[in-house]
């Protein structure tokens, strides 16, 4: 894949399976991750350059971007604007 403009295709981090008491979530109460890794940036808008790279753990907005399956893997595509941090030791 490819984005375009300021667009970011993320993989989004697996939901967690337990709590850090140990006790497991069932699938009805997991929440969406909103972690995840970069895996492919596109070139920029209108000359400002992307401040992510791919394989930057980033963490961003509940509701963001557009969801996409591909080739049996979940992908998010959202605007880079979206990205709220680059978590640090991913740089």
């Amino acid at each position: 894949m490819k984005p375009i403009n300021d667009r970011v295709v993320v993989k989004p981090a697996q939901a967690e399976e337990k709590t850090q008491g140990g006790i497991i979530i069932p699938d009805t109460a997991k929440e969406k991750p909103q972690r995840g890794e970069v895996v492919a940036v596109g070139p920029g808008k209108d000359g400002n350059a992307m401040t992510v790279k791919a394989g930057d753990i980033v963490l961003y907005g509940k509701y963001a971007g557009q969801e996409l399956q591909y080739q049996s893997q979940d992908y998010l595509i959202m605007r880079e604007d979206d990205i709220l941090v680059i978590l640090e030791g991913s740089e």
